[in-house]
């Protein structure tokens, strides 16, 4: 039964209230679920499905790291399968309501812009298909029933083609960094770059035997926090044993249960891809939906990259040199944000300038509404709701600020308490 479900004695106004206090809900639920994606990329392991371990020469953790930063795949073809389960709260059909109305829309009004239509990646299963050429030519499709949503990067321009509605975003690769590099992480290559740039002096990094996935040998790269407190469980990203290119990643909880994130390729061509996969005229009648320039310098740190000094005795659990060391190395880059901690329990802190989450009878029905969502907390920072996925916790206090991590709800408490 829906939340705020109406019976005859409802009046239009009071239908319209609650309507209001479902978008007003929104822009609280939303981000709790965008942020679960994020932070599903900076830890993650996988349950490598296919049958028989291949016997491989032995490597070590070293020497398998530097195979996946010296990969140099420029072309491939295949198709992804990626499972995500944050566990987010039960909405009764609100949660649905509003990652369509996230994904209906982008910052362009166009429901082809990929800033919005992306965010269905944050739950359930979906099958990718994937293609690439060089570092200019890339495409993504996202498979749907009787639909297909598509970006491709060709030259210049980047287009993204949404079926469903005959919606087409356009902007260039200079202008178009969000839409080809900020997109959520898709490919078990995304996953794993994200991965080993979270990876520090508190992450034991090994080999865990062997796999095959989509019909190839593997390496199977294990990586766990040292730490208790974190969410996370571990990570494992199955490397192809000829090319070094990630096959395959999945996200475990430290809860236990099913994966949180578990990307793999269920088929991977590494050969050449037709010229025409990379083609797009829009089609007739489309709605086309150019985008407008991002200020001067917006793509500043967008470029992804391993770094060449990987460090030493991954076997013993050590990390790459080139992981973050500081606070300040690990907020670059985001405005007005802080954080607190290191490694695995790094919680990220910011001041939204404003109230907190609407609460109790004050609040109203979205009040209400909000606490079924959250649980209460109080401590020497005051009081505050707490929002929990499988991974990410965020901590919302009266007063405006915000403390989100891959860390335990005590742990955010802590953490603000430790602020006042």
């Amino acid at each position: 039964m829906a939340p705020y479900a109406s019976d005859d004695s409802t009046t239009a106004g009071e239908v319209d209230e609650r309507r209001s206090g479902r978008r007003k809900a929104a822009r609280y639920v939303v981000p709790v679920t965008v942020m679960g994606v994020a932070a599903a990329t900076i830890g993650l392991v996988p349950a490598l499905a296919d049958s028989g371990d291949p016997d491989l020469p032995k490597i070590t953790a070293q020497q398998l790291i530097e195979k996946i930063a010296k990969s140099d795949v420029q072309q491939l073809s295949g198709t992804v399968k990626i499972s995500t389960d944050l566990g987010l709260p039960d909405l009764g059909g609100l949660e649905s309501s509003l990652m369509s109305g996230a994904a209906g829309r982008g910052e362009g009004g166009s429901s082809a812009d990929p800033t919005a239509k992306l965010t269905e990646l944050a739950s359930g299963t979906h099958t990718l298909r994937v293609a690439a050429d060089g570092p200019d030519k890339q495409k993504l499709s996202l498979l749907e029933n009787a639909a297909e949503y598509s970006i491709v990067h060709n030259g210049k321009d980047v287009w993204a083609y949404d079926s469903k509605s005959n919606e087409v975003h356009h902007g260039t690769a200079s202008e178009s960094g969000k839409d080809h590099r900020q997109q959520p992480p898709a490919t078990p290559k995304d996953f794993a770059e994200e991965a080993l740039k979270a990876a520090d002096d508190t992450t034991s990094v090994t080999v865990d035997g062997t796999a095959q996935v989509a019909g190839r040998d593997a390496y199977k790269l294990l990586i766990k926090p040292k730490q208790s407190g974190s969410t996370v469980g571990a990570i494992t990203v199955a490397v192809d044993a000829k090319t070094g290119t990630p096959l395959k990643f999945t996200l475990t909880p430290a809860s236990g249960g099913s994966a949180v994130v578990d990307a793999g390729f269920t088929q991977v061509d590494f050969a050449k891809p037709a010229a025409s996969t990379f083609d797009f005229t829009p089609p007739k009648g489309a709605k086309v939906t150019e985008e407008e320039a991002p200020e001067k310098g917006s793509e500043k740190g967008l470029e992804k990259g391993f770094g060449k000094d990987l460090g030493k005795d991954f076997d013993k659990g050590d990390a790459p040199r080139h992981a973050p060391k500081s606070e300040e190395d690990l907020g670059q880059g985001l405005d007005g944000m802080k954080t607190i901690g290191e490694g695995w329990n790094a919680i990220a802190t910011f001041d939204t300038g404003g109230e907190g989450v609407p609460s109790g009878k004050a609040g109203g029905d979205l009040g209400g509404f909000m606490d079924s969502l959250g649980d209460k907390v109080t401590g020497k920072f005051g009081s505050g709701t707490v929002f929990s996925t499988r991974l990410v916790n965020a901590l919302i206090t009266d007063d405006g600020k915000v403390y989100v991590g891959l860390v335990t709800k005590d742990a955010l408490v802590k953490a603000a308490d430790a602020g006042k």
